[in-house]
């Protein structure tokens, strides 16, 4: 078996010479677990004078292995390719996972690693990575294997956040339950929303309280609600904001998607076809049926208040920034 025909995306890569470092992982989320161990590359390919690369994989095994069911992705492929490029490394390759790909055996997943990159000097993944045909591959025989290939395997302990480990199915239950300051502690950042403006139908104008539409559609969706967010435009300059994602049922009678809908809390100029981001921060009330435009525009302002106390209350329990 040749490397070509099963790591064809990863035995095209053309690199420099050096030691190669590699961590290896799905990396869902890009969480502070998986931080660390794409850290833990990045720094030995530093301090040996190599080269630090990601392998991970598209579409999810879940989609190839159960299609029925398959998991529901925190981030899009390209958002994911982006919180990776910005750890420091020096190559990422996102290998296609193809039922051909996923019978491949664990020993020989090992030795095709090492005729694809020759260079291979180590290889960094989380201490509960499987591999091979049937998951059959533990870090005990990745370490033996890689031993008789010629390279070394560094196994980073799983973080842990308020005792229970971190994890990419964790993260995905706190998102879908709307617990968005518990996700945003285990990604390490905070859980954000990409988009362009969209022309709505211009309700929140009419009701004195103007909204950004984004029409984005997630894998995994958030609960739905009001959460207490900031907004920055392609430029970085950012403008706290309440956003209320969901299906508006007070002035929807079958809305057939969720929207995403942000009051800017703040002077603005962004407008229809400006790039934005929207970092969730607080989780503030569920979505609810009103009885009337009148009880609506008194909870908006409500939420615009809310919103604000509570960026105020993330922002002090922030730790100073170093001079």
């Amino acid at each position: 078996m040749k490397a070509a025909e099963h790591f064809e995306a990863l035995a095209r890569v053309q690199l420099p010479a050096g030691p190669v470092h590699l961590a290896i992982g799905m990396f869902d989320g890009v969480h502070r677990g998986h931080q660390a161990v794409i850290g833990a590359a990045v720094q030995a390919a530093r301090r040996r004078g190599g080269l630090a690369g990601v392998l991970t994989f598209a579409p999810h095994p879940s989609v190839v292995l159960r299609p029925e069911n398959p998991t529901r992705l925190i981030f899009p492929p390209e958002v994911k390719r982006q919180l990776l490029s910005g750890l420091g490394v020096d190559f990422l390759v996102e290998h296609p996972f193809t039922t051909a790909f996923a019978d491949t055996t664990a020993a020989g997943f090992v030795a095709l690693l090492k005729q694809a990159l020759p260079a291979l000097e180590a290889v960094y993944v989380g201490e509960n990575f499987r591999f091979g045909r049937g998951r059959e591959g533990d870090i005990a025989l990745l370490i033996e294997a890689a031993r008789a290939a010629g390279f070394a395997v560094s196994s980073a302990p799983r973080l842990s956040d308020s005792g229970v480990p971190i994890s990419s199915s964790r993260l995905r239950a706190l998102i879908a339950a709307g617990q968005i300051e518990e996700a945003n502690a285990l990604l390490g950042y905070a859980y954000f929303s990409a988009g362009r403006v969209e022309q709505g139908r211009q309700l929140g104008r009419t009701l004195g309280f103007p909204t950004l539409n984004l029409r984005w559609t997630p894998d995994l969706a958030p609960r739905h609600g009001v959460y207490a967010v900031s907004v920055a435009d392609a430029a970085g300059m950012e403008a706290p904001g309440v956003a209320n994602w969901g299906l508006r049922p007070t002035i929807e009678s079958a809305a057939p998607e969720p929207r995403l809908e942000v009051h800017v809390l703040a002077p603005t100029r962004l407008t229809y076809g400006d790039a934005v981001t929207v970092r969730w921060l607080r989780f503030l009330r569920p979505e609810r049926r009103f009885a009337n435009i009148e009880e609506l525009r008194t909870q908006i302002e409500i939420d615009g208040r809310s919103a604000l106390a509570a960026l105020r209350d993330l922002s002090a329990q922030e730790p100073p920034k170093s001079a």
